[in-house]
């Protein structure tokens, strides 16, 4: 009898799935074609969201099926989006011999055509400026000299008139301050 209850319920679960897919089909794929890349991207999009709702253990208890297929699809096209960028923002950012990121490539990325890359520079541009106001100010003004300015680190000694390894000094407190802060960016990049 157990049998035949778990078959009952594998049909009626089938007939809700296919009714689901007869009624939303066309119109989700059109949904996610319409925020993909290709059309390969979104049937692979399409079919996750499909197994996704084969494995809901009654399909009757959602409330709005549609609604429930969209949010499912736009979280797989976030998901699809995160991996792309990671794999394309990896081509952009190199790292220095001790494993931390390069701030000045960051800064001077072009993502005028890349909407992934103009996305994570503004990320990086605002966790940065966070960062920074977390700086004493000496140390924030000869970070910003130096790697936005591009002033060298004696031209900065010579402006405030101070002596060169202080200048140094602040700077290296500051890279350091900031690579801690940000390194989290840099790991998102690489999972």
């Amino acid at each position: 009898m157990e049998t035949s209850i778990n078959i009952q319920m594998t049909e009626k679960k089938a007939g809700s799935i296919t009714k689901a897919i007869q009624e939303f089909g066309k119109n989700l794929f059109g949904f996610v074609r319409g925020k993909v890349k290709s059309t390969e991207d979104a049937e692979d999009i399409l079919q996750e969201v499909w197994f996704q709702l084969s494995n809901q253990p009654d399909i009757s208890n959602l409330e709005n099926v549609s609604a429930w297929l969209y949010e499912v699809a736009r979280n797989k096209i976030t998901d699809k989006s995160r991996k792309k960028t990671n794999l394309a923002l990896e081509e952009f950012v190199s790292v220095s011999d001790d494993g931390d990121f390069n701030f000045k490539e960051i800064l001077l990325l072009d993502d005028s055509s890349n909407p992934e890359l103009a996305f994570f520079k503004e990320l990086f541009w605002k966790e940065l400026q966070k960062a920074l106001d977390e700086l004493p100010e000496n140390q924030k003004e000869v970070f910003i000299m130096n790697e936005i300015e591009e002033l060298t680190l004696q031209q900065i000694a010579e402006q405030k008139g101070e002596n060169i390894k202080t200048i140094i000094s602040r700077k290296g407190y500051a890279v350091k301050h900031l690579r801690n802060k940000l390194n989290y960016l840099y790991k998102e990049l690489n999972n």
